[in-house]
């Protein structure tokens, strides 16, 4: 009898816990920009309780409260919110503090897409964890629509070869694995320095001159415009042509829902040198 009681007890708090799991998150602190961003999109972001740094979008994100950023994440600002989800950042947030957080007990939800498709993915996977469910699954489809449509809108134009100026100083660009490299492939842009050996290559002026691109887009940050002056290279043919472009890095960067106005802007530059 005793062992039956014990056997009885055990699977109701098995069955607790499944429910406790199961229930829609309700307090979320989201630890990144593009989480925060999918979230809103997914109609919870009023369940947000905390972010970090940079996360500026819709709005009404700038009103939460910021526990983290570049140099790491407030572990004792967690234990006093106690959320019933964290979504961490894979590449983006410290792996010993996701780990520190995992440790104590919370619900952790990694959030870090790694392809364009991806991201209706996550979109619906966070709708699964806070209850937004029937909108989460109308935006990964809506973003999914969009994307087929800008690929297919692309596809057969003439290639144009790019260069996209990701930092000045050192100045760096992007390759064969990258996000960005994966808009450029929607726009049939020909990234002039697709097969660096690193996803992220240092490389030099020079070797930009003899790549002859006929587009240079430039994220637009004030240090990275204003690192390197284009025009004096005339040679250039997108300098020579007038084909030099800052873009708005919030919608190229991200792997949010925003990344479609990222893919359309790109598109727009490259459509400008046909």
């Amino acid at each position: 009898m005793r062992l039956v009681i014990q056997l009885l007890c055990s699977a109701l708090l098995i069955n607790s816990a499944a429910a406790q799991a199961s229930k829609p998150a309700e307090k979320i602190i989201a630890l990144s920009p593009h989480a925060v961003e999918m979230l809103y999109a997914i109609g919870v972001g009023d369940k947000i309780v905390a972010t970090t740094d940079h996360a500026d979008y819709p709005a009404q994100a700038n009103n939460i409260p910021r526990i983290g950023g570049y140099h790491g994440i407030q572990i004792e600002r967690v234990l006093e919110l106690n959320p019933d989800l964290v979504v961490v950042w894979g590449s983006g947030n410290k792996q010993e503090e996701i780990a520190r957080i995992k440790s104590l007990g919370f619900k952790v939800f990694d959030s870090d897409p790694k392809t364009l498709a991806a991201v209706a993915d996550e979109l619906v996977a966070l709708g699964e964890l806070t209850g937004g469910t029937k909108q989460a699954q109308r935006e990964a489809d809506k973003y999914l629509q969009s994307l087929a449509q800008l690929q297919a809108q692309h596809a057969d134009k003439q290639a144009v070869d790019v260069f996209y100026q990701l930092w000045s100083t050192p100045l760096m660009t992007v390759a064969k694995n990258s996000w960005i490299q994966q808009i450029i492939a929607v726009c049939n842009g020909n990234n002039v320095f697709v097969d660096s050996d690193s996803d992220y290559p240092q490389i030099s002026i020079e070797s930009v001159l003899l790549k002859q691109p006929q587009v240079i887009l430039q994220s637009q940050d004030e240090g990275n415009i204003l690192g390197v002056n284009w025009q004096q290279w005339q040679d250039i043919p997108a300098v020579k042509n007038g084909h030099v472009y800052q873009l708005d890095a919030d919608i190229l960067h991200r792997a949010s829902p925003r990344a479609i106005a990222g893919v359309e802007a790109l598109c727009s530059a490259l459509d400008k040198a046909r």
